[in-house]
């Protein structure tokens, strides 16, 4: 009974527009009163998580990729991308994932990622003759690539609400990101192949060198960061921070920062950056409230004691994952339904980082559904196009999307053999 009126109060409270923020710790503040448990357990919990080394690495990435997404290094990706696979079948749709890999590699975040891309991708595209729907969709859905490619945003934030090693987080994430990419690209040359796409020519010699030494810089910063968290040679908080600086160095020196659009970049990055502290410390408030009144202990021995196998487990996780995605943002979701999740499929013995990963893809599911699809806003803001037209065109990458998370769950090796090698 508690844990239904509790879902019905946090639906209610979402319906009526309440800031997320403020209905998780809302709601929670109101259990812990309710219950007869002391209300200062309530800031207790938010300074006891927000003062946690790791989350450093949240506002650091963003303002990285922030001063990369003013600063236009994502025409230059783009360009360089496209100077080599242009003439492909269906080359210019995957140029647009190739670009959206790097930066997701760079960035983190799938918003950036999307909104990098996405501005510089889409009117090239619909000038060459693609459809406007696909292109819509295949933008959507390559931003996903954002928050699976590491370094991730919301895998920091599993990691941090789990305690599992951030780095095997992302190691596992490399597997599964790539099969994705390689999904898109694959569907994307079939769908150029037989919907008439003209190829476009290929590019000279000199053409090619211009564009790549252009973009050199963007790919050597995700080399660097990638290679120094793998090697460990510094943490993921640290390598946000070297990001950082070797962004602002970078962009300072190809002279293409203007201090008005390194303003805005703090200013992006401040309010995102708010905006997640906020969601963290209402679900921090809302987890400890539901954790004194045994509601995590209680759905996972519901979990338990109804579902006996992986199957039908990782069957109600998709399903829950997707319900909430309807109402709830990235974050949200991983900060409310890793503590109750979790336990449930540590029981049935699966593996916490390969979980995560299973986590993240539903979560990138949720990014592209509507209504609640934050992708789905950035590609209609930057294409000036209506909601109901960037979600028909992401069904078919929905589905690709599903596809990779099936194969990792028959395969757990696509996501933990990396890990477990290195």
């Amino acid at each position: 009974m508690t844990i239904i009126l509790t879902l019905a109060a946090m639906f209610a409270l979402l319906l009526i527009r309440v800031p997320v923020a403020f209905a998780l710790g809302g709601l929670g503040l109101a259990m812990l009163i309710l219950g007869g448990f002391s209300p200062l357990m309530a800031p207790q919990a938010i300074l006891s998580t927000l003062d946690g080394f790791i989350l450093l690495s949240v506002p650091l990435f963003l303002l990285m990729s922030n001063i990369l997404l003013r600063a236009g290094v994502g025409n230059d990706l783009f360009a360089a991308v496209s100077a080599w696979v242009g003439h492909w079948p269906g080359g210019l749709a995957v140029a647009t994932i190739l670009s959206c890999g790097v930066f997701a590699a760079i960035s983190g975040s799938s918003v950036a990622t999307a909104a990098t891309i996405g501005t510089v991708a889409i009117p090239e595209m619909v000038q060459r003759g693609y459809n406007k729907r696909f292109v819509y969709g295949l933008m959507a859905a390559g931003g996903t690539l954002g928050i699976l490619i590491p370094p991730s945003i919301p895998m920091i934030i599993y990691g941090f609400v789990t305690e599992e090693s951030v780095i095997a987080l992302f190691l596992a994430g490399i597997g599964p990101g790539i099969a994705l990419l390689l999904l898109f690209i694959v569907y994307s040359m079939i769908y150029a192949r037989f919907g008439g796409q003209e190829r476009e020519p290929k590019r000279g010699w000199e053409e090619r060198k211009r564009a790549t030494l252009k973009a050199l810089p963007a790919v050597l910063l995700a080399v660097l960061i990638i290679s120094g968290i793998y090697s460990g040679a510094f943490t993921p908080t640290e390598a946000a921070a070297i990001g950082f600086a070797a962004a602002l160095l970078i962009t300072a020196a190809m002279r293409v920062l203007t201090w008005k659009a390194l303003k805005l970049a703090i200013f992006d990055t401040m309010a995102t950056t708010v905006a997640i502290i906020l969601i963290i410390a209402g679900a921090k408030v809302f987890g400890k409230a539901i954790t004194l009144y045994r509601i995590p202990q209680d759905i996972s021995m519901m979990i338990s004691q109804g579902i006996d196998t992986e199957f039908g487990f990782i069957i109600v996780v998709t399903v829950v994952l997707l319900i909430m995605g309807l109402v709830f943002e990235a974050l949200s979701m991983v900060l409310i339904m890793t503590p109750v999740l979790l336990p449930a499929a540590l029981a049935l013995g699966f593996d916490p980082i390969w979980f995560g990963v299973y986590m993240v893809i539903m979560v990138e599911c949720a990014l592209i559904t509507p209504p609640v699809g934050l992708n789905l806003y950035v590609i209609q803001s930057v294409a000036k196009t209506r909601l109901g037209e960037v979600a028909r065109g992401v069904l078919p990458f929905l589905l690709l999307m599903f596809l990779t998370a099936a194969i990792l769950y028959v395969w757990h090796d696509l996501a933990l053999y990396i890990p477990f090698k290195m």
